[in-house]
């Protein structure tokens, strides 16, 4: 009789969620009620193309919406997270935790007895 061993939470995480940049892109998103691209791109250090294309994944994924505004001089455009968008960032998060919870408390010193 074989076991199959439970999935490592790893294996749980969601790719979309778990890329740096979408990642910061949610849980700013989630601090606010939304977000306009100049100060999503200050905040993460992105260039334009790239928090465009991270903003269109997480558009296609449903997690952030997308609304463009005039302010009379300039178009903005303006993010904010869906109800799914903070979900999923949440069990991201849930599963850190309890990724970080299994961590030894304390980093033994090296040996140099390690491979490299």
């Amino acid at each position: 009789m074989s076991t199959t061993p439970d999935p490592h939470p790893l294996s749980q995480l969601d790719e979309t969620v778990h890329q740096r940049a979408r990642l910061g892109i949610l849980a700013i998103l989630a601090e606010t009620r939304d977000a306009d691209f100049t100060h999503l791109k200050r905040a993460l250090r992105l260039t334009d193309g790239d928090l465009g294309r991270h903003l269109d994944v997480l558009v296609t994924s449903g997690y952030v919406e997308l609304r463009k505004a005039s302010d009379g001089r300039r178009s903005r455009t303006w993010a904010r997270i869906t109800p799914r968008g903070r979900q999923a960032l949440l069990v991201e998060v849930e599963l850190l935790r309890g990724l970080l919870a299994n961590l030894p408390t304390a980093v033994p010193p090296a040996t140099g007895d390690e491979a490299p």
